[in-house]
Formats: C-alpha cells, structure tokens, sequence
C-alpha cells in the first residue's frame, strides 16, 4: 500500500508538533522551531535528490510533473494554477492547501509553515542546485495563495 504524501506529513506531524513542544518547555519555541527547520530541510534536500536521480532528469518541467504528481497528489493535496512552464521558469499559484487544513485539524496549526512550506526551497535545491525559488506569501501564514516562482540559474559563459 502506498502512502500519499499528505498522509506522510500528518504521521510526521503526529511526531513532530509534540516533540517540537517538547523541547519548547526546555529550549524555548523559536530555539525548538529553528532545530526543527533545519532538520526538514536536510530531509527535504535529499529527498530532492533521490527523486531527481529516480527520473534521471531534473529540468524545471521535471519539477512541474512532480508538483503536480507527488505534491499535490493529482489534485487531491493542492489545487494549483500554472503561469508558465517553461525550460527556464517554473510559476504556479497554490490556490487551496490540504496541508494547511490538515495542520489545523491537527491542533497543529501553529507549526505548519515549519512542518511543510520550509521544504519547499530546499527540495528544489537538491532537486536541482541550479533551481532557485522565491515565494512571498503561502495559504500557511493566511494569505488567498502561495505564489511560487522557480528559476534555472544561468550557466556563466
């Protein structure tokens, strides 16, 4: 039985949050958030990598067909809307987020920018170190849409 990557994060999230508060009582919240954040990135970095080296390709249409395969899980996870998808840009609106609502049910709320948004970046950077991403705002923090805008570096000349 294979597990979508929304049922991932909510059994991450039932381990994480609590350990997250746990260490709050000891090291104080924004010392416990910023241990936690570093950790996912690491995660999120490799797990770029793997997925990458399983399709034996990593261009920014790559990224597109994983966005919408494994992030949003066909639709079920994100609703998205593409801007442009090109060989040297990658922009899309997240106009509905499963992962915010799912946080929230949870009880979770307060940690899901660190739970899930954080990996965003750091997944394209092991996904592919000449990607960048920039994003300004994301339905986790309360905002109508995440607007994500990945780009391929240029190759010096």
């Amino acid at each position: 039985m294979e597990v979508s990557l929304i049922e991932k994060r909510e059994i991450e999230a039932l381990i994480a949050a609590p350990l997250i508060k746990g260490y709050a009582e000891l090291i104080g919240l924004e010392k416990s958030l910023e241990i936690a954040a570093e950790v996912i990135r690491g995660l999120a970095r490799d797990a770029g990598r793997q997925i990458a080296a399983e399709r034996g390709s990593n261009t920014l249409r790559d990224l597109a067909d994983v966005v919408k395969s494994l992030w949003s899980h066909g639709g079920e996870a994100l609703e998205l809307e593409f801007i442009e998808v090109s060989e040297t840009v990658l922009e899309f609106r997240v106009t509905r987020c499963r992962y915010t609502e799912q946080y929230a049910n949870l009880g979770f709320g307060e940690f899901g920018y660190c739970l899930s948004c954080i990996r965003d970046a750091a997944f394209a950077e092991g996904f592919n170190p000449k990607i960048k991403m920039s994003r300004t705002q994301t339905v986790m923090e309360g905002e109508p849409y995440c607007d994500f805008k990945f780009t391929l570096e240029a190759i010096p000349v």
